[in-house]
């Protein structure tokens, strides 16, 4: 048996600046769901909208399994805090910092999001990381 020859990814496009990436248009992300979003580096951020419209992302790999599943997480509320459950180990992350709530030393980097021009873009750094 032979197995397939690996094909190339296709580039994913960023805005001219090379900062931001754009995810999707804005009216196809549904409060409380997410979306997998590939960056330049290859990495992953898990963009999520919650029922007040605040935007967030956080990296899509989840520290404990480390499978790419955090888009997939529940997105809920502990005490006033926005947060994902991972659906592997269900550890609850905060969306505005990307702490784990269940074991403050674990942490997700956090990406800013805006929307532009009817679309969402992810940066392609993780906040506070510089060139």
């Amino acid at each position: 048996m032979t197995a397939p020859a690996p094909t190339a990814l296709p580039a994913v496009p960023t805005t001219p600046d090379g900062q931001w990436v754009p995810a999707c248009p804005a009216e196809r992300l549904l409060p409380e769901r997410g979306v997998a979003v590939l960056l330049p580096c290859g990495g992953q951020a898990a963009l999520f909208r919650t029922h007040d419209g605040t935007l967030y992302a956080l990296d899509n790999i989840d520290p404990f399994s480390g499978a790419a599943v955090m888009s997939r997480g529940i997105v809920g509320d502990r005490a006033g805090e926005p947060t994902v459950a991972s659906p592997m180990l269900k550890q609850v992350f905060s969306l505005r910092t990307g702490v784990c709530l269940d074991d403050p030393q674990v942490r997700l980097a956090t990406h800013r999001v805006r929307e532009h021009d009817g679309a969402v873009q992810v940066s392609a750094r993780p906040a506070g990381e510089s060139r």
